[in-house]
């Protein structure tokens, strides 16, 4: 089991305050030999908010760091011409000495799709259609683009980038067809736990698995599959939960309007308009708690250990542990060699 470290703050108190979590992190995480660090895409909402181009911040946390891999947990690619893309990541490449990963999305909220209002209906072909564009301009081949002048023109990309070929990944919120997907392009995939139990996860790997070795873009081996978790360790489960207890609430309430963890069985969601301040904090207590107990990497070393072990058994390769949902800096990155304790001891 591989651990790396991943992003998707709430706009809270100091963005800069955030953003040193993000710096210092990153350079924890490259000292103590972690995998990856994973950074979103998102627009318009203060839930991931601090995040509008992965390839901007992946550019910061390569010049801050030596050895990590540099990954976007998602370029929404609905949303961009695949030059684009291209381009930056391949700048982000040079500036890293090689070391940049891409994680797919095919878009998550309709109102991200004011930049682009008319692909939101076709945005999962999309996706699928961009990268192979942004595989072959990685590789140095060309796409045409009219230009200003009305004349087609055949378009390469700079800088060249120093990986021969992007390693892709898809994003996936637990779509079966997603997983599928991934597989069929041969990519890596990136997904997390709400609205999934393990043995739901289990599955769906397992359909990525056999998709993926039968994908002529395949590398031969069964692919990759990493699973975002908010994490938080300490010395004592009870007070871990105190620790996060606010922090995590405050994050699930921003939330609730996008991510469905009111949903009652069935997936209805409730009328968060009709509900009383008092009702909405009951609901969101609720949430916590199933989080804390089933969504989360929260505990001790051990008891993240023992988590880990049974994630091992459904097939997730990674653990990208989200770890920017409110805690304070400080508290944070004081908790962060218990992750590197964690990291050692499931590396076997």
């Amino acid at each position: 089991m591989q651990l790396s470290l991943s992003y998707f703050a709430a706009e809270e108190g100091s963005a800069a305050d955030a953003y040193r979590l993000l710096l210092e992190g990153a350079r924890f995480a490259d000292r103590e030999g972690f995998t990856a660090v994973w950074t979103p895409e998102r627009h318009f909402h203060p839930f991931g908010g601090l995040y509008p181009n992965p390839a901007v911040t992946a550019a910061a946390l390569a010049a801050a760091t030596d050895r990590i891999r540099i990954r976007a947990g998602s370029v929404v690619l609905p949303l961009h011409d695949p030059i684009r893309v291209a381009e930056e990541w391949a700048f982000v490449d040079n500036i890293s000495g090689g070391r940049v990963d891409v994680s797919f999305a095919s878009g998550w909220h309709s109102r991200d799709f004011v930049l682009a209002p008319d692909d939101y209906a076709d945005r999962r072909q999309l996706t699928e259609d961009r990268i192979a564009e942004v595989r072959r301009l990685w590789a140095g081949g060309t796409v045409t683009r009219r230009d200003g002048s009305g004349q087609d023109s055949e378009i390469t990309v700079y800088p060249r980038p120093l990986q021969p070929e992007l390693p892709v990944w898809l994003t996936s919120s637990g779509n079966p067809d997603t997983f599928v997907a991934a597989g069929r392009l041969g990519a890596g995939l990136l997904t997390h736990l709400l609205g999934q139990d393990l043995d739901t996860l289990a599955e769906r790997i397992r359909l990525y698995r056999e998709a993926y070795r039968a994908s002529p873009l395949g590398d031969g081996g069964d692919g990759h599959v990493t699973l975002m978790l908010h994490t938080f360790l300490g010395d004592d489960v009870d007070r871990v939960r105190a620790a996060v207890r606010g922090p995590m609430s405050r994050y699930l309430r921003s939330s609730l309007h996008l991510t469905g963890l009111l949903a009652r069985p069935g997936g209805r969601m409730p009328d968060l308009s009709r509900l009383s301040e008092r009702d909405l904090d009951f609901l969101v207590g609720q949430a916590f708690e199933r989080y804390f107990d089933r969504h989360g990497l929260f505990g001790t070393v051990e008891t993240a250990a023992a988590l880990a072990e049974r994630l091992a058994g459904t097939g997730v390769d990674e653990i990208a542990c989200l770890i920017d949902f409110g805690v304070p800096t400080d508290e944070v990155l004081a908790s962060l060699p218990r992750l590197a304790e964690l990291a050692r001891t499931v590396a076997g």
